[in-house]
C-alpha cells in the first residue's frame, strides 16, 4: 500500500504553496508548521516532508528550528530537504531531529559526495530528490528549481542507482502547485525502467482518486500538499491508505 505524506513547506516562517515552484506565485496559509504535524499525526499519518525553502534558495538548511519543534513535540518521523550541502548540514539535521533526508542540488553539483552519503549515512536514510520541469526533456532542476542543469532524469537516476540508491522523489515541477493530477506517465516510465527503486511521486495531486492511481501503479509514495491546503482532500480520506498500510 502506498504511504501518504504531507508536505510542510517553510519559507520565512510561514506555511506556504508555490505553483510551478515560482516565488512570485508564493500563498502563505494560516497554519502554525507544530500544529499542522500534530493533526497529521493524530490522523494516523506517520512520515512528513519537511522542506525548508529558504535553505533550498540559499544553499544551506536555515529552518532548524521547525524540526527541532516537530521533532520534539510529535512522534513523526521526518524527511528533511531544503539546502542540505554538506556532512554537517546533515549531523545537524539528525541532531534536530530529522529520520530522513532528502537531497537534491548536492547530487547535481557533486553526484561523487552524494553517492558517498548512500553508503555512508544508508540507503534507507537518504532520498534523491530529482525533479524536472519538463517531463519531456526531463533535465533536471536544482535551487529550488531556480536553475537546470543539463543532466538528463534517467541518466540521473541510473548513476545513483547503481551506486546503491533505493529511494527517489521526483516532481514534474509543471504539475506542483496546480492541482491538475500527477504526470501519471512520467512515473510510470520510472517505475518501469527502475523495478527496484522506491519511487514517490511528488506534485498535482488533488484527491484520492489520484492516490487510488499511482498505487496501483506500484508507486512507494505519494507527497501531497496544495488539495490538502485549499480543503480539496480531507485528512479522513486517507484513512483507507493509512488503515491498509498498518
Amino acid at each position: 500500500m502506498i504511504q501518504v505524506i504531507p508536505s510542510i513547506a517553510i519559507r520565512r516562517g510561514k506555511v506556504v504553496k508555490m505553483r510551478k515552484g515560482d516565488p512570485s506565485s508564493e500563498k502563505a496559509y494560516n497554519e502554525n508548521p507544530l500544529d499542522l504535524a500534530k493533526r497529521f499525526e493524530s490522523h494516523g499519518i506517520e512520515v512528513v516532508h519537511l522542506v525548508d525553502l529558504d535553505g533550498a534558495e540559499k544553499g544551506s538548511p536555515k529552518n532548524y528550528h521547525v524540526l527541532e519543534a516537530i521533532a520534539g513535540h510529535t512522534d513523526l518521523k521526518i524527511d528533511f530537504t531544503g539546502g542540505i550541502c554538506t556532512d554537517g548540514d546533515i549531523g545537524k539535521a539528525y541532531e534536530f531531529g530529522a529520520d530522513y533526508i532528502t537531497a537534491s542540488s548536492i547530487a547535481v553539483t557533486n553526484p561523487e559526495l552524494f553517492a558517498s552519503w548512500i553508503m555512508s549515512y544508508g540507503r534507507e536514510k537518504m532520498t534523491l530528490g530529482a525533479d524536472v520541469t519538463d517531463i519531456i526533456s526531463k533535465n533536471i532542476a536544482f535551487r529550488g528549481w531556480l536553475n537546470k542543469s543539463e543532466i538528463t532524469l534517467f541518466d540521473h537516476l541510473q548513476y545513483f542507482y547503481d551506486r546503491g540508491l533505493k529511494y527517489v522523489k521526483s516532481t514534474d515541477v509543471s504539475r506542483d502547485g496546480v492541482l491538475e493530477g500527477p504526470a501519471f506517465s512520467f512515473y510510470q516510465e520510472i517505475v518501469d525502467q527502475f523495478k527496484d527503486l522506491k519511487v514517490l511521486a511528488s506534485g498535482g495531486v488533488r484527491g484520492v482518486d489520484d492516490i487510488k492511481k499511482l498505487n496501483d501503479m506500484g508507486l512507494f509514495g505519494v507527497i501531497f500538499g496544495k488539495a490538502y491546503y485549499e480543503g480539496i482532500l480531507k485528512l479522513k480520506d486517507l484513512e483507507q491508505f493509512i488503515v491498509a498500510k498498518n
